[in-house]
């Protein structure tokens, strides 16, 4: 997924600055931003999901020490997932400021 958007993110800029056929860039913009925007969420509710389970696993510990165990497993891929959503939201922010100069790019053109 990193590299993905990455490329996307690279590809969009270059067609930015060519100023090339703005209106079909600004439909497929919107069109991806959708789909990240849908990847975001479900890494959102993963993120959360595990963080609740992590908690739970954390007072089931008091009751049973080894369930320490199945904590640090939670803890590891919680790290990860938060790692990985926040990049996911850093980089849509930026495809939003992309999508503010498209549309920049667009008004100047007229």
């Amino acid at each position: 997924m990193r590299k993905s958007i990455d490329e996307y993110i690279k590809e969009v800029d270059k067609r930015i600055d060519d100023n090339k056929d703005l209106e079909q860039l600004k439909e497929d913009y919107l069109t991806k931003i959708g789909f990240y925007q849908h990847e975001r969420l479900i890494h959102l509710l993963v993120t959360l999901f595990y963080g609740l389970f992590m908690f739970i696993t954390i007072i089931l510990s008091f009751y049973n020490p080894l369930a320490l165990i199945i904590v640090l497993i939670f803890m590891v891929f919680l790290i990860f997932y938060v790692r990985h959503y926040f990049y996911l939201e850093n980089h849509v922010q930026y495809m939003y400021k992309q999508y503010d100069r498209i549309i920049e790019k667009m008004k100047e053109k007229k």
